[in-house]
């Protein structure tokens, strides 16, 4: 029997109410707060203007002349005794393939252009983050990082922003680093970033303190929504399950010209997940959803 952790409240301001599932990052706050988020989506309550669920966390903005704070509070806490049975936190998802090219020569040069601001500025990003993790051997860690499922947690900050948590591995098994001394003044679309735990893509052009270890062939947001799986203009949704798989320059130039052209289609899968299942049965239960995929 799991025991989900007890979610705090807090009131900021006279229109949000911050709810605190844990302090620390871990997966079953994160399993509670976007079924608790999903439920509050589905009752469309009068007044409440926004939800926004986070790593470990969530806060909902609400209109105090059409829903009082008391009684908003009173429909999170119902709703919060409802969802503190890993049984009840079942959500719909989705598997996404984001093709990666990894240690390319795209991040290797912003490596070296923003050395000055780097722990160790004689050494690229992707070499620095093998160093952290005790890989000596480049393919070694490809297939570790490629070889791990992450789960979106949560989208936010630059629109199409989304953090990535490995699935299915034990704690001394996380691929982690930490983030640079002081931030890059620009990091390059589609990079792919590690800082800490957290794996993210830079959906545009941006500062950044993310080690930078490869490159996302595909977009993950797009202002035109060019692509049906980009029509809400973000790829990412709070619950899918993204899986980097490695490609080489000559497959990264293909996909990326198929992008320019508008004829890509995302590799996606919907599934039906089970955190009581994941929690159970971890790496194994992951390998099943993901079969044949």
């Amino acid at each position: 029997m799991f025991t989900l952790p007890e979610t705090r409240f807090d009131f900021a301001g006279d229109e949000y109410i911050y709810a605190e599932i844990s302090r620390g990052m871990c997966l079953e706050s994160n399993f509670k707060a976007l079924a608790i988020t999903n439920e509050l989506r589905k009752r469309n309550i009068p007044g409440l203007i926004d939800i926004c669920p986070a790593n470990a966390s969530y806060l909902v903005r609400f209109d105090p002349d059409l829903l009082s704070a008391p009684d908003l509070l009173d429909y999170l806490k119902e709703i919060d005794i409802t969802k503190s049975n890993v049984a009840e936190l079942n959500l719909s998802s989705r598997i996404v393939e984001i093709p990666t090219w990894y240690d390319d020569p795209i991040t290797r040069e912003y490596s070296f252009r923003y050395a000055s601001r780097h722990q160790h500025p004689g050494i690229s990003d992707f070499d620095f983050v093998m160093n952290c993790n005790g890989f000596t051997d480049k393919q070694a860690f490809i297939a570790a990082h490629s070889g791990t499922p992450y789960l979106i947690t949560m989208v936010g900050y630059i629109p199409g922003t989304s953090w990535e948590f490995p699935m299915g591995v034990k704690e001394e098994e996380i691929l982690q680093a930490p983030k640079y001394l002081s931030p890059r003044r620009e990091t390059p679309n589609r990079a792919i970033g590690l800082g800490g735990a957290f794996n993210a893509i830079y959906p545009v052009d941006s500062p950044g303190s993310y080690q930078l270890i490869g490159m996302s062939a595909v977009p993950v947001y797009d202002k035109d929504r060019r692509f049906p799986e980009l029509r809400d203009y973000v790829l990412a949704k709070p619950g899918d399950i993204w899986r980097h798989r490695p490609v080489d320059e000559r497959e990264y130039e293909r996909i990326v010209a198929e992008v320019e052209a508008g004829s890509y289609r995302y590799h996606i899968r919907h599934v039906e997940f089970s955190p009581q299942e994941y929690l159970l049965k971890g790496r194994a239960y992951i390998s099943q959803l993901m079969e044949g995929f």
